[in-house]
């Protein structure tokens, strides 16, 4: 593939927020276009158009971002189908996105289409989508829901959550690194000047010898790099639970918004070669493994990329979106942001999230941001780099509401810490306590709620243990001690809006991040009238827990931590019943370790749920309630 041949589209279109008055449109163009959305209706009664926006960021010769939003005169119809195209003024360009369009349509149908669904029925959810990672991708199975639809089957599900880790900044392939490398050249991606390391610029990274798998060599040496060089790059180990691979972390902007094209799809890969001989020979077996795991995420690509175009697709990052362990503790960030280089490696993974997953979610949320964007993205390249960046990391209104039924709130678990002011290496809390009385305001009222936490609330208690202990001995960071009780403040006052007479009576938390799923059934001990509290936790998307170890650590904590065991007085969730739903088949253990994306059902009468774990290789596990067992 060559600039002059690329597609008109390179990545989406993904549907993006959608409500009855507005619907909202991501993708990714190889030329500046005027672009707008058609919308119909099936019924030929096809909603009046109010007014059409498209704002267009450039990040490359060859790449333009585009977010397009079409508000309505009169509300959608709740559950109807409608159907939507990309317009382009241009009628050359508009005939080759029709040729392209036809890979993005199911059988039987002529159009790209949606529903606006606000009463919530079906929902689903997923995260830790790491493309070498062997098991299959499980986004396949929302591109099978759709299809049963357009076949005349059961209607697809309301909305897909990607609740954290949609990519892997900091945990990447060499085959991936080589494919980044080659769409920036062909794109023509900005680069940029780099400060404190050993190369000055992004696009010195392919000639250096340090590029594949030795990346860590590109780091600055400091003498404070301990935390750095260990937590942040290098070699990393986890001895509890796994090895996380930072060799090839992505540093450049440019690799940022490769890796969103690549990840999200097929179109690039198709001029995408693979050259094992420019690696380092003790490094062949590894390529090799990861080649095959990559060709065979490109193969399920199509398929998650028409998906996306056709059900309302909602976001929020977590640890590898940016770099594993992001804003853990105090330490941490002050080793991090006082160094130029780590400081702009995590600002460029936090700008391509913005630009490909934040911006869409709320778009009038970023109004302002927009405005300064404008001046940074320039077609001459990337202005005010810094400025942007420290623009992004003062941002605190990540999180966002959903107005359905019932109300869908998601959190930000990673920007807006409880740090600890005893010691700089215990883990800060997930959120602190403006933003956890935020949360509690916007729950006031409501009869149910679904909540989304990248980390699941009610952990497994064996390995939150184990986190405790290696936080005790100032080794938070080893174990990834990330989870809602690990930091006192902010677990009191989740646990209070919880125990509150005014929380909701219908408690739904979905989360992922762990690499297993599990569904818990929460009830406030003494009280006659408990919410009900039910959490889905479904993770990975195409990730998994190390087999052996999961079993070992699921078996402990039925043994130490079973309903009648005394040592749940230790734990701060004592007041609190928290009865697992074991996975259909699992012989009693609560966990089930397969790539998965998460099916919310919600019945007519609100209170009873659902939870089914739709696995990559086609099979449905249920996690029955107790009544059903």
């Amino acid at each position: 593939m060559c600039s002059s041949s690329l597609p008109v589209i390179l990545a989406g279109p993904i549907l993006r927020f959608v409500d009855e008055n507005q619907l909202t449109v991501w993708l990714v163009s190889s030329s500046r276009q005027q672009l707008s959305l058609q919308i119909g209706a099936t019924d030929g009664n096809a909603p009046e158009i109010e007014k059409t926006e498209s704002e267009c960021l450039p990040v490359g010769k060859a790449a333009y971002v585009y977010l397009l939003q079409t508000t309505f005169v009169a509300p959608l119809r709740a559950g109807e189908k409608y159907h939507y195209d990309i317009h382009i003024e241009d009628s050359a360009t508009a005939s080759h996105w029709q040729q392209e369009k036809r890979e993005l349509l199911y059988t039987n149908e002529n159009h790209l289409s949606f529903r606006w669904q606000p009463k919530l029925s079906n929902v689903l959810h997923g995260s830790c989508r790491k493309p070498h990672h062997p098991a299959d991708d499980a986004l396949v199975r929302v591109d099978e829901l759709i299809a049963d639809e357009c076949l005349g089957k059961s209607k697809r599900p309301d909305l897909l959550l990607l609740t954290g880790d949609q990519v892997y900044a900091d945990d990447v392939a060499g085959p991936m690194v080589q494919a980044i490398q080659q769409v920036i050249n062909l794109l023509g991606l900005f680069q940029e000047p780099l400060k404190g390391a050993i190369v000055n610029h992004s696009d010195a990274l392919p000639d250096s010898p340090y590029n594949l798998y030795r990346r860590e060599q590109i780091l600055p040496q400091i003498s404070t790099n301990t935390v750095l060089s260990k937590i942040f790059f290098g070699a990393k180990k986890k001895p509890v639970f796994t090895s996380v691979n930072a060799q090839n972390h992505l540093i450049a902007f440019a690799e940022i918004m490769a890796m969103y094209l690549l990840v999200w799809s097929p179109v690039l890969w198709r001029g995408i070669t693979f050259n094992k001989s420019a690696v380092n020979h003790t490094f062949h077996a590894r390529f090799e493994e990861e080649e095959a795991a990559i060709n065979g995420f490109c193969a399920s690509l199509p398929k998650v990329r028409r998906a996306m175009a056709h059900i309302p697709v909602y976001m929020i990052f977590d640890d590898h979106d940016v770099t594993d362990d992001w804003n853990l503790n105090r330490g941490w960030e002050e080793e991090v942001y006082g160094h130029p280089l780590s400081r702009r490696m995590v600002g460029n993974a936090l700008m391509g999230y913005w630009l490909c997953q934040g911006w869409g979610n709320k778009p009038d949320k970023f109004a302002a941001i927009l405005t300064q964007a404008k001046q940074v993205f320039t077609d001459t390249g990337l202005k005010q780099h810094d400025k942007f960046i420290d623009t992004l990391f003062d941002f605190e209104d990540w999180h966002y509401n959903l107005q359905t039924q019932p109300p869908l709130h998601v959190l930000d678990t990673r920007t807006r810490r409880w740090r600890s002011e005893s010691s700089l290496h215990k883990p800060s809390g997930l959120m602190d306590w403006e933003a956890l009385c935020e949360f509690q305001q916007d729950l006031i009222g409501q009869q149910s709620v679904i909540v989304v936490s990248a980390a699941p609330i009610y952990g497994v208690k064996m390995i939150e243990t184990i986190q405790k202990v290696f936080t005790f001995f100032g080794k938070a960071l080893t174990v990834d001690a990330e989870n809602w009780m690990a930091h006192r403040g902010t677990a009191h006052v989740m646990l209070n809006i919880f125990r509150h007479y005014n929380t909701p009576p219908q408690f739904i938390i979905l989360s992922g991040d762990v690499h297993y799923s599990f569904v818990y059934d929460v009830r406030l001990r003494f009280r006659r009238n408990s919410p009900r509290i039910t959490q889905f936790t479904c993770s990975g998307l195409k990730n998994t827990f190390p087999r052996r170890l999961l079993n070992c650590l699921d078996t402990c904590n039925r043994w130490f931590y079973g309903p009648t065991s005394p040592l749940n007085i230790f734990t701060r969730r004592r007041n609190m019943s928290v009865t697992a739903r074991p996975p259909s088949g699992a012989d009693g253990s609560a966990l089930l370790n397969h790539s998965a994306i998460g099916q919310l059902v919600i019945h007519e009468n609100g209170t009873t749920v659902t939870c089914n774990a739709l696995c990559s290789g086609g099979e449905t596990v249920e996690f029955p309630t107790h009544d059903e067992q």
